[in-house]
């Protein structure tokens, strides 16, 4: 059995190592073994929300994503990647914080999982979900190829505003990324049907256990979104 669990990083060092170590490991796998520690400074940010999957007989974690918060002090990953091409994502990203923003990021997924569709499928559900706790006005991600349809039918729609037409050569030459923005993450307008309600179903129930359908058959997942420190304005 899955158990999924949403907190704010700086209140469970605990499950953020047990996060690296679990991306780290997987990165390995693919080739990528130059992982610095400069890259886990997310661990320390108070406007950083964190979703991991725990294998529940272990505690393993074997998939994850983070939400950044969108701050003067901290900025977003895409900030930092896509500047390097694009400045105007200053602007944009500035200009969705006066809502309240925040960037998908980080989602990983173990090899040992794979063909489960936890990653790609009740993940980024379960990420969508929790941004009505954080009381955000938008959501954005920098997404690959692969990831961008099963993300457009979750709600978001191209980011037009920076790149070309939202799109971008990066981290090199031969793989193309696309910015998504989703601006209406409570009535998630741009969803297919099927997903908004299985989302809204999520932000029903934070806390449930139920059987989950994916291509390797029916598995457990233990449900636990709900988050104690959601209030991430009282930190601004």
């Amino acid at each position: 059995m899955f158990k999924f669990k949403a907190f704010r990083a700086i209140d469970d060092r605990e499950r953020c190592e047990r996060f690296i170590k679990g991306h780290a490991d997987v990165l390995r796998q693919y080739g990528v073994t130059k992982v610095t520690s400069s890259n886990n400074d997310w661990a320390f940010n108070p406007f950083v929300y964190v979703v991991t999957v725990e294998l529940q007989d272990t505690g393993e974690v074997v998939s994850g994503l983070r939400i950044h918060i969108a701050h003067p002090d901290y900025p977003l990953p895409m900030e930092q990647a896509v500047s390097q091409v694009d400045h105007k994502i200053f602007d944009l990203v500035k200009e969705y914080s006066t809502r309240g923003t925040g960037e998908v990021s980080g989602l990983w997924n173990s090899k040992s999982i794979s063909g489960y569709g936890v990653g790609a499928v009740l993940l980024i559900r379960a990420g969508i979900a929790i941004v009505s706790q954080l009381q955000l006005g938008s959501l954005l991600a920098l997404v690959a190829e692969y990831t961008l349809r099963p993300s457009l039918q979750k709600g978001f729609e191209i980011e037009l505003g920076i790149g070309n037409s939202g799109t971008f050569f990066y981290p090199k030459l031969d793989l193309v990324a696309t910015s998504i923005v989703m601006k209406d993450p409570y009535n998630l307008p741009k969803a297919d049907a099927y997903e908004r309600e299985v989302i809204q179903g999520m932000r029903d129930n934070l806390q449930c256990t139920k059987t989950e359908v994916g291509p390797k058959g029916e598995f457990l997942v233990e449900y636990d979104l709900l988050i104690s420190n959601p209030d991430w304005r009282k930190d601004v």
